[in-house]
């Protein structure tokens, strides 16, 4: 078959394919050229999803009647001072999405530049133009997307429900909303609430607005600079996650993306310290020099490509962790509040109706030892109605608390907690132990509750860790080198970073062309699988030409050894013994968690203990 060259309008059609994938795609590009245009408000409105409607309203600078004929052409932008396609400061190319857009939809333009005495209007359909012509409009631009994808139906089929398109609409426009707090946003879809985000004068706000104020009062700040690249945000306290990575929002220069090297960064800033299956909440944003970033390897610029990838992962890495090292010892208020839910009526989910006003009510603490019952306080009622309650057989009464225990011995241990100055500290003083596991402290405005096992291996986990950051670990000799064929690419990587992985104990040696000699491996790992691990290892070289695999296992077998080596659960501790732990942890990195992402304690202010009994 002889070579053709294909028509204009199809040519189109193919390059819409690319860049408009759905109704979030369009809506993506058209918020993005808003902004380039210096835009303080950006109105967002969909109908059947974006399939049947979008319109995007904004006040930038608008444009005038030749930028107007112009933005629909092919290849044709105002965000391209020069020729340097190495140094793009824009979000986006605006002829291209509008060019892409007008091609498989019915696309009107309205737009009025400042030099202009009204505004003009522009038709697209289906790749077929009409005017400009003279229209009524205020300054700025109006871009309106009736029956996407018409002309090309078949792309119609893979398209989801409304209710999906109309939120990822939602999603794309949210995540750019999160980079630029200074533009208020406003999101509309027919018979859904609108989603209003106004201008903000600080980052933490918007953050607040777009993913709740629980986030905002869970996230601690990160900054990381490095060889002028510069990385700012706020990232969620480890206990303070969730079951999917939809909330975590990331952007380079200003352009909300989803990046496996970031993603991958993120995952291993957080690897001892969260939960298995949890993913963080975050929102990151990096700044990186133009010509250190190509944003043209993804059609839709949802991918971008970093000249020296290791840098970017170390900075993310690094500055995500010492963020959290920093505020490690801080609880999380969702942790407080779970707590505060289980001491309340019905806070076990039994369901039970509430007892009426002035009667005393048994009530069994979630996760109470079998045999124990507590007797709860009675329930204000009128004034005439009070009277003492008595306290029925088999209690006992301390002084402090009223209990019952049908089993031979309690597990409640008060103890010296010592001086009062002790109070002052984050953890306060230890005032007693429950199931020879749980420290109860009293802090100078409150209570809190510690796992003592739980507290203990991150403190042992973090002094291994300390260790190995000093590239102190010891190596085992192996009686017979361990030979592992591998491409040349990768031995010329392994080789060329020999230094580093004897820091951590594993010897290499290149071994002809095409392999490498294992000659040494760490000896915390003990008896190891090296073909694997250096294949592992020269795999993240290839991709990211960097790798933390080496490292990340020495840490799994530091967390093992902690576990098992820490203060165990049953283990009764002296006043000293306990209040030692608890300045240890306040003096330890991310004391806050265990090495498996379990709290290490809870919190609980004095107003909430008192809100529990009716004081506020």
């Amino acid at each position: 078959m002889a070579i053709r060259a294909l028509p204009e309008h199809l040519v189109n059609r193919i390059a819409a394919g690319e860049v408009v994938e759905r109704p979030a795609s369009a809506v993506k590009e058209l918020v993005e050229n808003a902004i380039d245009a210096g835009a303080g408000a950006i109105e967002v409105v969909t109908a059947a999803g974006g399939k049947s409607l979008i319109r995007v309203s904004d006040d930038g600078v608008g444009m005038d009647r030749a930028d107007l004929a112009a933005c629909v052409e092919r290849h044709c932008t105002s965000k391209l001072p020069d020729e340097d396609l190495s140094r793009i400061a824009s979000l986006g190319f605006r002829g291209e999405a509008l060019a892409s857009i007008g091609a498989v939809a019915r696309l009107e333009i309205v737009s009025r530049h400042e030099s202009e005495p009204h505004a003009w209007r522009l038709l697209v359909d289906g790749g077929r133009k009409e005017g400009p012509a003279p229209a009524a409009h205020a300054r700025g631009t109006k871009v309106e997307v009736r029956d996407l994808f018409f002309a090309t139906p078949a792309r119609l089929k893979f398209l989801r429900t409304d209710r999906a398109e109309a939120s990822a609409v939602a999603d794309a426009t949210r995540r750019i909303a999160l980079a630029h707090p200074g533009i208020g946003f406003t999101v509309a879809e027919a018979e859904r609430r609108p989603l209003n985000w106004p201008a903000r004068a600080d980052l933490l706000s918007r953050l607040a607005d777009c993913m709740g104020e629980d986030f905002a009062a869970n996230a601690v700040p990160v900054e990381g600079e490095k060889e002028g690249l510069r990385l700012s945000g706020f990232v969620s306290l480890p206990t303070f996650s969730r079951a999917n990575s939809l909330s975590q929002f990331v952007t380079v220069n200003g352009r909300a993306l989803r990046d496996r090297l970031l993603s991958g960064a993120i995952r291993a800033a957080y690897a001892d310290v969260l939960m298995q299956g949890r993913h963080a909440m975050l929102a990151l944003f990096l700044q990186v020099p133009p010509q250190e970033v190509d944003v043209n390897v993804h059609p839709m610029k949802a991918e971008v490509r970093f000249r020296d990838p290791g840098l970017v992962r170390g900075l993310v890495i690094r500055a995500i962790r010492e963020a959290l090292s920093a505020h490690g010892f801080r609880p999380t208020t969702a942790a407080a509040g779970a707590t505060l839910a289980a001491f309340r009526p019905g806070g076990g989910g039994g369901g039970q109706a509430a007892p009426s006003p002035g009667t005393a009510r048994p009530f069994a603490a979630q996760g109470a030892a079998p045999g124990w019952q507590g007797w709860a306080a009675p329930e204000p009622g009128p004034a005439s109605a009070a009277e003492e309650i008595p306290v029925p057989a088999g209690f006992a009464e301390t002084g402090q608390a009223v209990f019952r225990d049908d089993r031979p011995s309690a597990e409640f241990r008060a103890v010296d907690g010592g001086s009062d100055e002790a109070l002052g500290f984050p953890l306060g003083a230890a005032r007693a132990q429950l199931h020879e596991n749980y420290i109860v402290a009293q802090t100078a405005d409150g209570l809190v509750i510690v796992d003592q096992h739980a507290a203990h291996e991150r403190i042992v986990y973090e002094r291994l860790k300390a260790g190995l950051a000093k590239k102190a670990v010891a190596s085992q000799m192996l009686l017979i080198p361990e030979i592992v064929e591998l491409p040349a690419g990768d031995v010329e990587r392994l080789a060329a970073r020999a230094g580093e992985l004897a820091e951590l104990g594993l010897g290499l040696e290149p071994f002809g062309p095409g392999a490498i000699a294992v000659t040494e491996t760490p000896a915390l790992l003990g008896e190891v699988d090296a073909r694997s691990l250096i294949r592992d290892i020269a795999d993240d070289l290839a991709e990211f030409d960097a790798s933390t695999r080496l490292e990340e296992r020495l840490h799994h077998v530091a967390a093992t050894m902690a576990c098992h080596g820490s203060v165990r659960s049953g283990r009764r501790l002296k006043g000293e013994e306990m209040n030692a732990l608890l300045r240890q942890m306040e003096q330890t990195p991310n004391a806050g968690q265990c090495n498996h992402g379990r709290p290490t304690f809870v919190e609980l202010k004095l107003a909430d203990i008192e809100r529990l009994f009716g004081r506020r």
